[in-house]
């Protein structure tokens, strides 16, 4: 849908494109200055693979800082994104048949690089009224002799559902009556939290499970870095070394510029993060209010993130399938990605990551597509 915006805006039209999950903010001025400075320097040759030294304790210093985890920089590796070190992480340790436990809706990769490795996606499925969260019990009830991961991603894309530290805590309980199962944590939206709570995560409410939970956070959304493409991962040694290796015969090491911004972004101040976080608070509460006040839409509010999934089925009657509501409201001048992309049904995901009037304008265009 961002790709088809685009074309269309190339052709005359006037498109607001809500599709994209990229904050529209621009790079923090330290991180451009490091990676100038880099490229002064000479940085421009190849680093070790799996990033620099120096990366790898920034890195470690976010976990610790930020996440709650303590990690040794030998177990942390840095991707061309986040995506990169989940998809070594599947690569690395699934063989066919091998099933997956994923929350539905989910992000749109991660049954697709499930299935690439030969592997069975196995569905949770989560509901608006629950806040797109679940009880361990669910999780429990699809544990198979096949299964080898569970994937959680708190605050979600794309529900924005936030999973609060007693669930978080009810799952382990429940892991560690499986010992075979490995936990693919994805933080990326840690700092992007509404609720005035911490951030949770696995790892570091139950420390008996690290040596099983790989856990992805990276620089993208909190920086404003989506084109940096550096994502940093950390868990058992044995699992990072076999990421590395994958990486070693397929891409090699991230870009030295983009490692030297990330250095600057997790070492350097992180007091602005306070205002981007209210600045989506409110552009968030916008667009909620907006939503539910268009007959045949409705949403929750989300938690953390900045996106909003929007249930539109008392319109499928009208539209056949969110495919086809999503075309629609492209027709009129925005564009959204259907909830079935998201392994959902009958309604979009709106990503609010854009300026105050762009917002205001796409829901007016939203509602009269719909009036």
């Amino acid at each position: 849908m961002t790709d088809r915006a685009t074309e269309l805006r190339e052709q005359g039209r006037d498109v607001i494109s809500l599709s994209v999950g990229e904050p529209d903010f621009a790079t923090p001025a330290h991180v451009i200055e490091a990676a100038k400075a880099a490229l002064d320097a000479g940085d421009t040759k190849y680093t070790p693979v799996t990033g620099t030294m120096r990366l790898k304790k920034a890195a470690a210093l976010h976990f610790e800082r930020d996440l709650g985890i303590k990690t040794d920089p030998a177990n942390v590796i840095v991707s061309a994104g986040g995506k990169q070190a989940i998809f070594e992480a599947l690569a690395a340790t699934l063989s066919e048949g091998d099933e997956v436990i994923i929350p539905s809706p989910w992000w749109v990769s991660y049954p697709q690089m499930v299935r690439f490795c030969g592997g069975k996606v196995v569905p949770l499925r989560t509901h608006p009224h629950h806040g797109f969260r679940f009880d361990p019990g669910e999780v429990e009830s699809l544990i198979g002799p096949r299964t080898q991961w569970l994937m959680l991603n708190s605050p979600g894309n794309p529900t924005g559902a936030v999973f609060p530290a007693e669930m978080l805590k009810g799952i382990g309980e429940v892991l560690r009556h499986h010992p075979q199962v490995l936990v693919l944590s994805d933080d990326i939206y840690s700092p992007l939290i509404y609720t005035g709570q911490p951030h949770a995560t696995l790892a570091n409410l139950c420390p008996d499970l690290a040596d099983r939970i790989c856990t992805v956070s990276g620089v993208s959304k909190s920086h404003a870095m989506t084109g940096f493409r550096i994502g940093v991962a950390t868990g058992p040694s044995w699992l990072i070394s076999a990421m590395g290796k994958l990486q070693s015969n397929s891409s090699g090491n991230p870009a030295s510029i983009s490692q030297a911004g990330a250095v600057a972004a997790f070492e350097g101040p992180q007091d602005f993060l306070d205002e981007w976080r209210e600045r989506f608070r409110k552009r968030r509460d916008m667009v909620v209010v907006a939503v539910n006040a268009i007959p045949g839409l409705s949403c929750p509010v989300p938690d953390g993130a900045f996106y909003v999934f929007v249930d539109a089925t008392p319109l499928m009657k009208r539209f056949i399938d969110d495919s086809r509501l999503a075309l629609h409201l492209l027709d009129h001048g925005v564009a959204v990605v259907a909830a079935s992309a998201f392994g959902g049904k009958n309604g979009f995901r709106i990503s609010f990551a854009a300026d105050d009037a762009v917002l205001e304008e796409a829901m007016k265009r939203i509602a009269g597509a719909l009036a």
